[in-house]
């Protein structure tokens, strides 16, 4: 059975372009939209069977309607800030239309109570269920475990697996524990928050370029891909510079909205 990994948003929190900035890299973005992103999360689909979204940005509505994406069987959210939770309100209609039911969304414990005040209107379209982290959760071909990450609040990446391939995800988090890199070791692709370019206003929340990188190479990933960047603070000229330094790099791979990892 097919199993592909999808990201659906690669930016960070103020996407690009934005309507409250008028940056070189907005601009370009405002002008061409292969300079732009949508905000971070992503999907996992198998064949026709299951689409398990990975956080739910505020432009959900328009990622999905993109990529084509009719049906939602699953939810797990990496952590309960507003770029990662906004789109709950897009799904509320899809169950009533749909009438299939309530939607399983596996989120941090700690934010269930935040669900329940800001999305009352919307208990009746999910099923909460607390994520523990590193329980694995099994689907049909894939199973998703949650990894602790490091972003300030209660905040899991995801190791997704397959029988041949292996897909770490970490839009959101300043580096890994020793016990976080170790069950990441080998993976096929680490797909990590790669927000800043030299400096880092966030160091306790994000990282640098250079530090996914150095990352990606202290757990031997096979390849270590760039996300959750922003362009606001990286600058069109280095990350023109960017695409330059890592077109002839096997495994160093710029993010994109829509790119794909067959597992």
């Amino acid at each position: 059975m097919q199993v592909k990994f999808k990201l659906l948003g690669t930016g960070s929190g103020m996407g690009a372009p934005s309507f409250f900035c008028k940056c070189d890299s907005c601009k370009a973005a405002f002008e061409n939209k292969a300079y732009g992103r949508t905000r971070n999360g992503a999907i996992v689909q198998v064949e026709n069977r299951n689409n398990i979204l990975i956080d739910l940005s505020p432009d959900l509505g328009q990622q999905l309607v993109r990529e084509q994406v009719e049906r939602v069987d699953a939810v797990f959210l990496t952590h309960w800030h507003y770029a990662n939770f906004a789109g709950i309100g897009e799904l509320g209609p899809y169950v009533n239309f749909s009438g299939r039911g309530k939607i399983p969304l596996f989120l941090p414990a700690s934010a269930i109570e935040a669900f329940k005040i800001a999305f009352s209107d919307f208990e009746s379209s999910f099923k909460l269920i607390a994520w523990q982290f590193d329980q694995e959760y099994a689907f049909p071909s894939v199973t998703i475990k949650p990894i602790l990450a490091n972003h300030g609040i209660e905040t899991a990446g995801f190791l997704i697996e397959t029988k041949s391939k292996k897909l770490a995800y970490f839009p959101s988090t300043a580096g890994l524990s020793e016990h976080s890199r170790r069950k990441v070791v080998g993976v096929d692709w680490l797909v990590c928050d790669a927000t800043f370019g030299k400096e880092n206003p966030m160091p306790q929340e994000h990282m640098r370029i250079s530090e996914t990188i150095e990352l990606g190479r202290i757990v031997r990933a096979q390849n270590t891909v760039l996300t959750h960047l922003s362009s606001h603070y990286i600058g069109l000229e280095n990350y023109l510079k960017l695409e330059d330094k890592f077109w002839q790099d096997d495994d160093i791979i710029i993010a994109a909205d829509g790119m794909t990892f067959p597992l």
